[in-house]
């Protein structure tokens, strides 16, 4: 007889490639005390359930409906969530305790090692109570993919961003993690073991007279500004996008043009005071946010799920909505062309920095799309392809790789895969021999 799975979700939400050469060869160990561990786990506790006090419930048809956790955050499912993960058990250990946690041999050390040949992928995992945040390395030359660590986090993950910078630090391999709480909670991913964020934006308001910075409801998109690498842009269920100054770590500039969920963010690419959002008001804006009262605004299909600016010309950019179409805009021309690209919502859209013409869609449809993309006119499906992931929640294109993605769907067996789509014959012979071009720098 089979047994059931009791297991009540199992996820990919979110994921993002990082650039090679970017990541420490040599990631640092943390060994910490249990008296170490002890302290650092209480002191969590506390800051997740006095948060989690302080927060409103949230309104219907939000991100905790569309997977079913409307009451993740609450007292309840914490104390739950730390006995899934050890906590209370853990917090009862002896104070006194003076023994480390068992070293590593040499062995394990080789294996931390980062090579400059790697990728790593960055993915927002979420398995019945527990989030995480997973660290992939990817190795074409040799084939191999695997989690070299993870990071245990407090609440749901909506959104990651890849990041270099930390205030008063050298340039280093960071990611900021956008959740169901208020707080954007930003890691060093060079530091294995690491129970705390190198640092958070946002403050909850409580009883003890703090007031709130920042958002005030969950983090739904994450932006870091490449030309300005101290910004942070962030889009939430509150209906505003701040732009964060980490160097003080306070919203140095709010916007509240939308009327509803922003849930959608890019930066423009040779702009760097150019920010391009959108939300659940079926609309797409383009802000520079020198001075972010004026702005432009066009019409969506639906809401928008997924913004991207378009490489090939500085003046247009995509926006894949919930009803499925890809619409393509011209900031002087308005709307170039709408397609409907998918049966449902598009949860991925990406546009090849590195191969031109190349477009790829993913949906809830369970479907991920490559298209032949050219400036006015409207893409040509060039291929098709079903991962048997499930619903497809997120998609990225590696920046060193330009036929080498990353799907991540809510199929409980299997929800995460990475995949060269030239191993696709139409996919290949149509854009294999048009060569690479480095439309633009990556940082």
């Amino acid at each position: 007889m089979e047994i059931e799975n009791t297991t009540t979700v199992n996820f990919i939400s979110c994921a993002k490639w990082i650039k090679r050469g970017v990541a420490n060869t040599n990631p640092v160990k943390i060994q910490l005390s249990k008296n170490e561990l002890v302290q650092i786990i209480n002191d969590t506790k506390t800051k997740i359930q006095d948060a989690s006090r302080e927060e409103e419930p949230m309104e219907d048809g939000t991100a905790t409906d569309e997977f079913g956790l409307e009451k993740y955050d609450s007292d309840d499912e914490i104390n739950d969530t730390a006995n899934t993960l050890g906590i209370s058990s853990i917090a009862e250990l002896d104070n006194d305790a003076q023994e480390n946690f068992s070293e590593s041999d040499d062995s394990d050390k080789e294996d931390d090692k980062i090579k400059l040949s790697d990728n790593l992928i960055l993915v927002g995992h979420v398995e019945g109570d527990a989030s995480m945040l997973e660290v992939y390395v990817y190795n074409e030359d040799e084939e191999s993919l695997y989690v070299h660590h993870d990071i245990i986090l407090p609440s749901f993950p909506l959104c990651v961003e890849p990041l270099n910078y930390e205030p008063k630090m050298p340039k280093g391999n960071y990611c900021a993690v956008g959740s169901m709480t208020p707080i954007i909670e930003v890691w060093d991913l060079d530091i294995m073991n690491v129970i705390e964020p190198a640092f958070t934006l946002g403050r909850v308001g409580n009883k003890k007279n703090k007031n709130p910075i920042g958002h005030t409801d969950a983090v739904l998109a994450l932006a870091w500004n490449k030309t300005y690498e101290h910004i942070l842009s962030s889009g939430s269920v509150d209906q505003t996008v701040l732009l964060w100054d980490m160097e003080i770590k306070k919203p140095s500039t709010t916007i509240k043009s939308f009327q509803e969920k922003v849930q959608c963010l890019d930066w423009h690419p040779l702009e760097g005071q150019t920010l391009l959002a959108g939300g659940c008001d079926k609309s797409a804006r383009v802000f520079d946010c020198r001075t972010p009262e004026s702005h432009q605004t066009w019409l969506l299909d639906g809401e928008s799920e997924r913004l991207c600016w378009n490489p090939l010309d500085p003046f247009t950019f995509l926006a894949g909505t919930s009803v499925g179409s890809v619409q393509c805009f011209d900031c002087r021309k308005g709307q170039l062309w709408s397609i409907n690209a998918h049966e449902k919502e598009v949860t991925g859209l990406v546009i090849s920095k590195l191969c031109q013409g190349l477009l790829v869609t993913s949906s809830t449809d369970e479907t991920v799309k490559i298209w032949d993309f050219a400036l006015e006119n409207e893409p040509n499906c060039v291929a098709q392809k079903e991962f048997n992931l499930g619903s497809i929640h997120c998609l990225d294109l590696c920046p060193d790789l330009p036929f080498v993605l990353t799907v991540g769907g809510d199929k409980k067996s299997h929800n995460f895969t990475v995949f060269d789509i030239q191993n696709i014959d139409v996919v290949k012979h149509t854009f294999g021999p048009r060569g690479l071009t480095q439309i633009i720098p990556d940082v």
